[in-house]
């Protein structure tokens, strides 16, 4: 796939940078995209091929809860082979994989992710029913994430090898050494069991509708502290490092010390010039935000009983339902070519050295 990394960083001689740049850019925007949809269709591909041959799907389940009895006894009821040929007509299963596959994609473009095996509903409206929940946890972890470790990285660039910087190291790395289920569990052990400080999980009170909007505001908050918290702590050590790492070494480049020579004051060549190169390499991580809102964690969301996305992964993984797994798979395919697509694109709008060959 073409990179920003194929491209030369001196601008073209005998003519102005900014038409060939334009154009460059028009040619690379259209290449990547002209590339997304053969991705799209191998990463589906090879994920229908598997959901198609895990076993447990539909047919099985039915046979087990035929064949179980409560209890723990068994019953001796039995689906005959016509009518498990009529179950594999009915979802399917009796075509070859690709001829399902190919109905399967033209359903995709035509917005229609089938329907899910075990809420008996559209994919595509389950899937719109937990979005804003996990939008909501991605815009927070973002905002939360890059708020906080922009300055932080920023200030251990300037204190670095002190004991400030020392102590936020150890900390961040800590945090990022911890897994952010392991976390979770103890956080509610701590914070909501023994304590009773915060609420165990959940993404709001079972009175919710009956509190006023600043009460709703504050039992969101109360209930979103914990989960923010092990989604962030990650996000942390990667970003933080990246700004001080980035920023440190543009401290010590040429033009830096040039700027300082010709009388530019410290402040100004750091904050101004350094910084702004310094945060390129941060816009490479712009488009995995996209990944974040939609996605989100399956393992926090089910320690906190969060029901957004991450839960609805788990669930549909856990209980074979295909069709929520292959439409989460779809919508999170795209937006992940797509969050590349914009990261170099963000490269690109912080970097006036870049183009395009």
């Amino acid at each position: 796939m073409t990179s920003l990394t194929d491209a030369r960083s001196s601008p073209p001689e005998g003519s102005p940078p900014a038409a060939p740049r334009r154009r460059g850019f028009r040619r690379y925007a259209a290449r990547r995209l002209l590339l997304m949809a053969p991705t799209f269709i191998g990463i589906t591909l090879v994920t229908f091929v598997l959901c198609q041959c895990v076993p447990g799907g539909p047919i099985d389940q039915l046979r087990l809860e035929l064949a179980s009895g409560e209890g723990g006894g068994r019953l001796e009821l039995r689906i005959t082979d016509e009518q498990i040929q009529a179950l594999k007509a009915y979802y399917g299963f009796d075509k070859p994989i690709l001829a399902r596959y190919a109905d399967y994609l033209w359903k995709v473009l035509r917005l229609d992710l089938g329907d899910s095996f075990r809420y008996t509903m559209p994919v595509i409206d389950l899937i719109a029913a937990r979005l804003p929940i996990s939008i909501f946890y991605g815009l927070a972890t973002a905002v939360l994430a890059y708020g906080v470790c922009i300055p932080l990285g920023i200030l251990k660039a300037i204190r670095h090898r002190t004991l400030l910087d020392g102590a936020t190291s150890a900390l961040i790395f800590l945090g990022y050494a911890i897994p952010g289920f392991a976390l979770g569990g103890v956080l509610i052990a701590v914070c909501a069991v023994e304590h009773d400080w915060l609420p165990i999980g959940g993404f709001v009170s079972e009175g919710f509708g009956a509190l006023s909007f600043s009460g709703k505001i504050a039992d969101v908050a109360r209930h979103a502290i914990l989960p923010l918290t092990c989604y962030a702590v990650g996000l942390f050590a990667v970003l933080t490092m990246l700004v001080k790492n980035g920023l440190l070494e543009q401290m010590g480049a040429d033009y830096v010390r040039t700027a300082l020579a010709k009388g530019l004051t410290w402040r100004r060549a750091v904050f101004v010039h350094a910084l702004r190169n310094a945060l390129i390499p941060l816009a490479t991580s712009a488009g995995s935000v996209l990944l974040i809102f939609l996605t989100g964690s399956m393992l926090i969301e089910r320690v906190f009983n969060i029901p957004g996305i991450g839960l609805l992964s788990y669930e549909a993984v856990t209980q074979r339902d295909y069709p929520v797994v292959m439409g989460l798979v779809v919508i999170s395919s795209a937006l992940m070519l797509l969050g590349r697509l914009l990261s170099d694109l963000c490269v690109a709008a912080v970097d006036p050295r870049v183009r395009f060959g």
